[in-house]
């Protein structure tokens, strides 16, 4: 039997811990509060305005309009009906959809099926810094372009594209502009109004929330965009999303939206001054580099190339149970293609051959993370890199 073992956890990126406060903010929408919020009674009502207030929460977070929220599943869905709604609703402007190479595969593999239903889509490539040549972007808008779809912050490098200056060139054309903000939102301020965003999707779990929630954002002021369903029951989140609203979780939504707006700050500067720390210290082991802009970058990631130490071994060695020393989870990119035995797509896109690619480590820091912790790490990051490196040589 396997005896417990300290977990240290570096992949904040992936998922994170719920927080306390918004697990006790929830829980009472299993027990005492479980009503169906569409029901009329009183007790139905009850959960009904807990999910306005909800709403309130999450709108609040990006500057958006409370009519302008619908609660998915999570980023995935919410990519799908916006990619796809647009699509479907403004084909007589245009079949034309601008994106990048470094997107979520859930906005590559959603462009990838409309391709075969006729729309043509431009998938714009990435310097070696990972950002976008906006001149590039430029050459690609035409007048039957009806969406640019660009990342906020990429996953596995926390690159920040310039999500302005993009939208202003989209609107240039009339076409709307896009943003899967999954790794932004709750970390850096994002105003949909200041930036000019047309739709914006992101996930409860990446802010101390639960898995299986999210929102979309769809605007409904100025260039107000009409995107048809996906599915259809009962109308529910203005017809675009029918089902029976997930109570618990959207109330839980809304409990680490409100946090992430109070505690931003806090939490970036005591984030930030831990991702720098470990950074340097894994700097200093020969034949490592960073990926990615490194001003240009969110504060909570760093992606390290350790030449000659395979990712996958890196991983294994640091979370080996036959040893006493404690788990460390740290990933080599995202967590939904780690099904995958092909190199990173985003590393590759900026350049990397696979070799490097393939040696690879994300390191995604979260607010409950503590030096002491850090310090561990380093020294069996160290331990497992030099050991691999022995047995290459």
């Amino acid at each position: 039997m396997k005896t417990e073992k300290r977990l240290i956890y570096l992949d904040n990126n992936s998922t994170t811990l719920v927080d306390q406060r918004v697990l006790d903010t929830m829980m009472p929408f299993f027990t005492t509060n479980f009503a169906n919020a569409n029901s009329t009674h009183q007790f139905g009502v009850g959960a009904y305005n807990a999910v306005k207030e909800a709403r309130k929460q999450v709108a609040e977070l990006i500057g958006a309009e409370t009519n302008e929220i619908i609660f998915t599943s999570g980023a995935t869905e919410a990519i799908n009906l916006a990619i796809k709604g647009v699509a479907e609703n403004y084909s007589d402007k245009g079949k034309h959809i601008i994106t990048v190479v470094t997107e979520h595969s859930a906005v590559l593999d959603t462009c990838k099926h409309l391709e075969t239903k006729g729309y043509e889509v431009t998938y714009l490539n990435v310097k070696s810094d990972g950002l976008i040549d906006l001149n590039e972007l430029k050459d690609a808008l035409r007048e039957d372009t009806i969406l640019v779809s660009v990342m906020f912050v990429n996953n596995e490098t926390g690159v920040i594209q310039p999500i302005k200056e993009i939208s202003n060139l989209s609107h240039s054309v009339d076409a709307f502009f896009m943003t899967d903000a999954t790794q932004a939102v709750g970390k850096i301020g994002v105003n949909v109004d200041d930036l000019e965003i047309d739709l914006l999707c992101f996930s409860g779990h990446k802010i101390y929330a639960p898995k299986g929630v999210g929102a979309l954002y769809v605007r409904q002021r100025q260039n107000r965009i009409k995107i048809p369903a996906l599915f259809h029951g009962g109308g529910h989140e203005r017809g675009l999303r029918s089902g029976t609203l997930n109570v618990p979780g959207i109330v839980a939504l809304g409990k680490a939206c409100e946090l992430s707006l109070k505690e931003m700050k806090q939490n970036s500067d005591h984030i930030k001054t831990l991702r720098d720390y470990i950074e340097l210290q894994l700097l200093a082991i020969p034949d490592t580099f960073v990926n990615g802009n490194t001003s240009k970058r969110l504060y909570n990631v760093t992606n390290i190339c350790f030449v000659g130490a395979d990712s996958e071994a890196v991983i294994m060695g640091l979370s080996n149970y036959e040893n006493n020393l404690p788990l460390i989870a740290v990933s080599n990119g995202s967590a939904c293609t780690s099904a995958s035995i092909n190199p990173s797509h985003v590393l590759i896109a900026m350049g990397l051959d696979e070799n490097k690619a393939f040696n690879s480590i994300r390191i995604s820091l979260g607010k409950y993370n503590t030096k002491d912790e850090l310090d561990i790490v380093v020294k069996n990051i160290n331990d497992v890199v030099a050991n691999l490196k022995a047995m290459v040589f």
